[in-house]
């Protein structure tokens, strides 16, 4: 049986008349997820934008962004074995200058991505209930991680 889509709510509209960029460093403590919910949601507060698009970037090759449930940490630790499957750090890759855990981290990268666009409803972000906003190191050693977050909206 096929599924339905429901009536369609316009929450707002308008002219976009601000924006704001802001910048802030994770630091990490070696693979695994990092909440950087409140970060965000920092940025949208400073901003003063009370309905537009958080756009958060992540300025490394080895490390990503993802929105993932917040509720159980067993879901993080399940993603971290999926991705150890998908790309393993023994699979004999040519690249291999910066140590055996930096081609997986690429392509754990490139699988997850290092950008997210989250729309803001009434000045703070519309994620679900169970959803937060992580950081995955995907390095064996900590680093410092830049994230650079733009707001648009009015």
């Amino acid at each position: 049986m096929p599924g339905t889509i429901g009536p369609l709510t316009i929450t707002g509209a308008g002219e976009v008349t601000r924006q704001a960029t802001a910048r802030f460093t994770v630091r990490t403590p070696g693979p695994g997820f990092m909440d950087i919910t409140s970060a965000a949601a920092e940025v949208v507060a400073r901003s003063g934008i009370a309905d537009g698009l958080l756009t958060l970037f992540c300025r490394h090759t080895s490390a990503s962004l993802t929105i993932q449930e917040n509720a159980d940490p067993d879901v993080r630790a399940d993603l971290m074995t999926a991705l150890d499957g998908l790309a393993p750090r023994d699979a004999g890759y040519v690249h291999s200058l910066e140590g055996p855990d930096d081609m997986p981290a690429h392509i754990r990268t490139m699988l997850t991505g290092v950008s997210l666009a989250i729309p803001i409803v009434g000045g703070r972000m519309a994620l679900g209930t169970w959803q937060g906003i992580y950081l995955v190191e995907h390095r064996d050693r900590p680093h410092a991680r830049e994230i650079v977050g733009h707001v648009m909206g009015r």
